[in-house]
């Protein structure tokens, strides 16, 4: 027995001297039967072994699954996929949301609420304490799944709450993860300006967010098989197409106000504009001013308070300047042409039908009016409104415009490459994707434009 454990001790010792001399070169043909065989990647474990086992860096781990690091490209007919057929990040910031329970809990830690006190205090106000303690917790349960799932695939991660991103942390990354829900997503895309940094959305609470900017639900609790995925190339990279700023004239304050950092009221969103100009000397700038951040949703102009008319001028496309007086302005991309801009300018059967009857009355509908007619025309008008989030072009639509005879509106909606905005407003702003404002008052001129170098790199995966 003692000479077998001699003789098998001898071949190990033997078998480790010839892989330790012949591991490069293993590698280097690993290296280029992936390239060789791009159709037959290594999958999951095995090529993180692999790429462990040679001691790889980062960046040759990268000429695994393509060249670069990391990047997607263009393949055939238009069709974007992954480089060498998978995405492979060896960094990933999750950006998490604030749950309503954790919101409270903050708003009053200076105030040494207790436990039951926050319970009794969140009754008074009519909320459901156990409610957003359940939520949280499932929140939590998801992004913990998450995080451990990048984990276990030996993936360095940084959690990172609202407070604390910015474009530090961007740099650091590979890929961008957004924990939370649309709002989450948005916040992580608004620091992102590098055109081939993914950002990836997971709905943690899909019982009560839609996510539409979020992978399909069924990921959130089996985030893993997102992942083998991205590592097989199994997806369409998507370029969602954003809207860039640039304000010039008189007494402009390019300076951001972050709305969701304040939880501002209209008087104290007011005096944040006024001390963010007097903390910044630019205030004072006339020239056309590229604004630090981009739009993925929508860009809306109006009044601070909603009860009084925005008063400013427009020009589409380089036309003629327009006056107008109205509720405010949004003008939005493909992708929030679901959101915000869809819920403006939808119809409903009730007022389909009722102008149908007006038509019929006059007799210019020769066919009979029914329900399937009614709700096959509100669909047809209501579909109208929505386009790709790659298009590069954007959809204006004025909130119920005053029409007199000093005031005017040829176009309440419509498609356009440039909208110019000159504010005749009081106490106005500029507010990018409901979560960052710009004071818009009297003198302030604005252009709002798509530039494809904005494109925002996401992530298509199959329900």
């Amino acid at each position: 027995m003692s000479s077998f454990r001699g003789f098998f001790y001898g071949y190990f010792c033997f078998v480790s001297r010839v892989v330790a001399r012949c591991s490069p070169l293993l590698c280097q043909r690993a290296v280029g039967a992936s390239s060789a065989l791009p159709g037959l990647p290594l999958l999951g474990g095995a090529r993180r072994r692999l790429l462990a086992s040679c001691g790889l860096s980062p960046a040759a781990r990268c000429v695994v699954v393509g060249p670069g690091p990391c990047v997607p490209r263009r393949r055939g007919c238009g069709r974007l996929e992954a480089a060498g057929g998978g995405f492979w990040p060896a960094r990933v910031a999750v950006v998490v949301k604030t749950t309503r329970y954790e919101f409270e809990q903050q708003r009053y830690r200076y105030a040494g609420l207790s436990e039951e006190d926050l319970k009794q205090l969140l009754a008074l106000k009519g909320s459901n304490y156990a409610g957003l303690l359940e939520r949280h917790r499932i929140h939590t349960k998801n992004m913990e799944h998450v995080i451990d799932s990048l984990r276990n695939e030996r993936i360095e991660v940084r959690l990172v709450e609202r407070r604390e991103y910015n474009e530090e942390i961007v740099r650091w990354a590979d890929a961008v993860i957004s924990a939370g829900g649309d709002g989450t997503m948005l916040l992580a895309a608004s620091k992102v300006f590098d055109k081939f940094k993914p950002v990836i959305g997971v709905n943690t609470d899909p019982e009560r967010s839609e996510g539409h900017l979020c992978l399909p639900a069924r990921y959130t609790q089996s985030f893993p098989e997102a992942l083998q995925k991205l590592y097989r190339g199994d997806f369409r990279w998507q370029w969602q197409q954003r809207i860039r700023l640039y304000l010039e004239g008189t007494g402009i304050n390019p300076t951001p106000v972050d709305l969701h950092e304040q939880q501002l009221s209209q008087e104290q969103h007011s005096r944040a504009h006024i001390n963010e100009r007097f903390q910044d000397q630019r205030s004072d700038i006339s020239g056309p001013h590229l604004l630090p951040v981009r739009a993925l949703n929508e860009v809306f102009i109006g009044e601070s308070l909603s009860s009084r008319a925005s008063y400013y001028e427009i020009s589409v496309d380089d036309g003629p300047w327009e006056k107008q007086k109205s509720s405010g302005l949004n003008v939005c991309t493909g992708t929030g042409s679901k959101a915000w801009s869809y819920n403006i300018n939808k119809v409903a059967n009730q007022a389909v039908e009722e102008i149908l009857k007006i038509a019929k009355k006059h007799g210019s509908l020769n066919m009979p009016l029914n329900t399937e007619l009614v709700q096959k025309v509100t669909n047809d008008f209501n579909d109208s409104l929505l386009y790709s989030p790659e298009e590069p072009k954007m959809f204006f639509s004025i909130r119920e415009p005053i029409v007199n005879r000093v005031l005017s509106s040829s176009r309440q909606r419509g498609f356009s490459s440039k909208v110019r905005v000159r504010s005749r407003c009081w106490d106005a702003c500029m507010v990018v994707d409901g979560g960052t404002s710009f004071e818009f008052n009297d003198g302030a001129i604005a252009s709002i434009m798509i530039d494809t170098e904005d494109a925002l790199c996401t992530v298509l995966l199959e329900e």
